[in-house]
C-alpha cells in the first residue's frame, strides 16, 4: 500500500514540475478573456421483451442519462452523468473534474471509469445490441469507481498509442469507503477506433476478506467504412478461493445506407456470439449465447439513434452462481430498442 502511495505521490509531483515548464502559450493565457463552456448529452434507451420459453414480456426503461461536460481552463475540464432510470433506479455516474497539463496527458479526480471495458461492452449507448456481452454485463462488480485515473496518449512512428492507469477506493460507485485495501487498474491501448486496435489490461479489486479479486485481459477490433469486427477474452480469479471464471465475444456489424429512406438512414445488420464459464463447474465453457441483430438509424451516423431488432439464442450446460436469477434470463428472447442520443 505504501508502494502505491509513494507512485501516486511522485506521479502528482512529476506533474506539478512539467505543468511549471508549460509553453509560452498556456503561461500567456488572458485569463480574464475565457468563458467556461458547457454542452449537454444523453441518451434515452427503451425497450419490449418476450422469453418464448416463459412466454412473458416486458416492457422497460432501460437507461435515461443525462450529462454536462465543460471546460473551467484551456486545460482544466469537468464532467457529470447522471442515470435517470436505470431499470428504475437513479445513480450518479461520471463526477469528475480533468486536468490536461501536458499534451496527451490527462489526470482525472472525482468518480470515473475504470479503465478495463471498452465503450462499446458497457456504454448503453455504443453497444450493438441491446443486451451487453457477458463481460461487460457480469463480469466485474461495476464499471466506475472514485478515485484518480490518468491516461497520456502519443504516438511511435505516426502510430496511437495509450496509457491508463487508475487508484481508486474499490467499492465501485457513489460510496466513499475508508480503506487500507485501494483496488487499482492498467491499460495498455495501440491504434485508433478506426482500423486497428487492441488493447491489454488487468484490474485489482481487493473488496473484502471473501473477495479479492484479479482482472486481467485482452481485445482485438478491425473497424472499416461501414463494417467491423471485434473480440475480447477477459478471465477473473479470487485469490481468496482461487475461484476462476473466463468470458469471451466475437461480434461484428455490417451497414449500408438505404435510398431515398425518409425516416431510416442506415440499415445494420450483427451477430454476436458470446461465453462464460466457471472452473466450480469442472467445464471450460457453461453458457454460450448467439445473437442476431437487424437495426436501423434515424441518422447518418449508425448507432446513434436507431430501432433494432434482436434474438438472443441460449446455450446452457450449467448454472452459474450470478445466474439464473430469473426463469427468463436463460430463456430464448426477442427484444425490440429504441435509442436515441442526443
Amino acid at each position: 500500500m505504501k508502494r502505491i502511495t509513494n507512485t501516486f505521490v511522485s506521479i502528482i509531483c512529476a506533474l506539478s514540475f512539467l505543468t511549471a515548464q508549460e509553453n509560452n502559450s498556456k503561461n500567456n493565457i488572458n485569463w480574464g478573456e475565457f468563458t467556461p463552456t458547457i454542452k449537454f448529452d444523453g441518451f434515452l434507451k427503451s425497450k419490449f421483451e418476450y422469453a418464448d420459453e416463459t412466454n412473458t414480456s416486458r416492457f422497460s426503461v432501460r437507461n435515461s442519462r443525462v450529462g454536462i461536460t465543460g471546460d473551467i481552463t484551456s486545460f482544466v475540464s469537468y464532467r457529470a452523468m447522471a442515470e435517470l432510470s436505470s431499470e428504475g433506479k437513479f445513480n450518479v455516474l461520471d463526477l469528475y473534474g480533468a486536468i490536461n497539463p501536458l499534451e496527451g496527458l490527462t489526470v482525472k479526480l472525482g468518480q470515473s471509469s475504470i479503465p478495463i471495458h471498452n465503450p462499446y461492452t458497457v456504454s448503453p449507448g455504443k453497444l450493438l445490441f441491446a443486451n451487453r456481452a457477458f463481460i461487460g454485463k457480469y463480469f466485474t462488480p461495476g464499471t466506475r469507481d472514485i478515485g484518480v485515473s490518468s491516461s497520456y496518449d502519443f504516438s511511435i512512428a505516426d502510430f496511437p498509442i495509450g496509457v491508463d492507469a487508475g487508484l481508486f477506493n474499490g467499492n465501485t460507485i457513489n460510496d466513499p469507503v475508508w480503506t487500507n485495501t485501494l483496488s487499482y487498474s492498467t491499460r495498455l491501448r495501440v491504434g485508433n477506433m478506426k482500423g486497428f486496435r487492441t488493447t491489454a489490461k488487468l484490474y485489482k479489486y481487493p473488496k473484502s476478506e471473501e473477495i479479492n479479486f484479479m482482472f486481467y485481459g485482452f481485445d482485438l477490433r478491425y473497424e472499416a467504412n461501414n463494417w467491423k469486427v471485434e473480440t475480447e477474452v477477459m478471465h477473473r480469479k479470487n485469490k481468496m478461493d482461487n475461484d476462476k471464471l473466463i468470458a469471451t465475444y466475437l461480434q461484428g456489424a455490417y451497414w449500408f445506407p438505404l435510398q431515398n429512406g425518409k425516416l431510416f438512414r442506415n440499415m445494420i445488420t450483427a451477430a454476436r456470439w458470446d461465453a462464460m464459464g466457471s472452473n466450480q463447474t469442472n467445464s471450460d465453457i457453461d453458457l454460450n449465447r448467439l445473437t442476431m441483430g437487424v437495426g436501423f438509424s434515424f441518422t447518418p451516423v449508425p448507432f446513434e439513434s436507431l430501432i433494432r431488432i434482436d434474438y438472443e439464442f441460449y446455450f446452457s450446460k450449467n448454472e452459474l452462481p450470478m445466474w439464473n436469477r430469473q426463469e427468463e434470463e436463460t430463456s430464448n428472447k426477442l427484444t425490440v430498442e429504441l435509442l436515441l442520443t442526443f
